[in-house]
Order: structure tokens, then C-alpha cells, then sequence
């Protein structure tokens, strides 16, 4: 059993000073595996489009498992270093989830940027969102004039949410002539 632990201290590096390519390209698998299995395990939310509370876990076990595989840090007490921090996040998201107030604490509040069809300058200018990038993001929502929205939010993750208005089709009843049907249009 301990030469085992021998070949594995060897292999990985954990023994010399500096890395050979091999001892890299083997750190480089191990350490992906264990992110793999760490991201599995932090339920994949800070992976994706969230907030900046999950985007800087990202970024922080990123770094950390670099230096894992480049030997910049020591390796098990690094690769024990991004295991906490996902335990952290995962702790904190729960608290998160059941207590709003420290969920807005740490993720931040959705604004309103639009009500009823005006837009509020005041949230725009808090957003640092230009007039430019608030009509972008009503494009993508497929909104081409303020009247077609109840309400639009810049959410906690910096997405624009957009609750379009349902307006009530024009209807127009044309007669031809007497005795014939008459006709229904509905304009949208």
C-alpha cells in the first residue's frame, strides 16, 4: 500500500520541485475529473447564467484548480480548497432560497426598467443600462414598440424579462351586400 502511495506521489508530482509534462497532463486529468465531479455536485447553477454571486465561484475554482495543475499551488490542498468553496456556495444558495433577504443580501434584486409602457430613466441610469442596450434587449424579446410591454426587469443574473401586453384584436364586421354574410376581420 505504501508504494503505492509512492507511485502516486511520484506521478503526480507531489514529491519533486518541479513538473515534468507528464506529471502535468496527469494533474490536468485528475484535477478535471474532481471539477467535473465538483461541478455535479454544486448542482451546475454557477455554470450557467446566474448571477455574480455563482459567476465569481466560477471564476475561483477556476483559479484554484489551475495552480493545481500547473503546480503554482499545492495540489491536494488546492483541489481540498474548490471543494469547500462549492460547499460554501451550495450552503449559501440554500440559505439563499430560504430566507429572501439574505438571498437579495448576496444575489442582488431585480429592477423595473419599464411599467405600463414608460420607461423609468431613473432605473435605466441605476442599471447602467443605455437606451440603446434597453431596445436590444426588447428586440431579442421580440418587443418593437413600448406600448406592447406590462413590464420589463433587469433580473438579479442581468438578463432583461419582459411581460409583453395583451392588447384586444380591432375587429371590423363588413357587410357585402343584403342577404349575404357578413364578414368578421380581426386586426392584430
Amino acid at each position: 500500500m505504501e508504494e503505492l502511495a509512492t507511485v502516486f506521489k511520484a506521478a503526480l508530482g507531489l514529491t519533486a520541485g518541479s513538473l515534468t509534462v507528464l506529471q502535468m497532463i496527469l494533474r490536468g486529468v485528475v484535477v478535471y475529473a474532481a471539477m467535473v465531479l465538483l461541478v455535479r455536485l454544486g448542482k451546475k447553477r454557477f455554470m450557467g447564467a446566474a448571477t455574480a454571486f455563482d459567476v465569481i465561484l466560477g471564476f475561483m475554482i477556476g483559479s484554484i484548480a489551475s495552480r493545481a495543475v500547473t503546480g503554482n499551488a499545492p495540489f491536494v490542498p488546492a483541489l481540498a480548497a474548490t471543494a469547500v468553496l462549492v460547499l460554501l456556495h451550495w450552503s449559501l444558495s440554500g440559505l439563499a432560497m430560504q430566507w429572501g433577504i439574505f438571498g437579495t443580501l448576496i444575489k442582488g434584486h431585480a429592477d423595473v426598467l419599464i411599467q405600463n409602457g414608460r420607461i423609468d430613466q431613473t432605473a435605466v441610469r441605476k442599471a447602467y443600462l443605455s437606451e440603446r442596450d434597453l431596445w436590444g434587449a426588447l428586440r431579442r424579446k421580440g418587443v418593437s414598440s413600448l406600448d406592447e410591454v406590462v413590464e420589463a426587469r433587469l433580473e438579479r443574473n442581468g438578463e432583461v424579462s419582459v411581460i409583453r401586453a395583451h392588447h384586444e384584436p380591432e375587429v371590423l364586421e363588413v357587410s357585402v351586400a343584403e342577404g349575404v354574410q357578413t364578414v368578421r376581420v380581426e386586426l392584430h
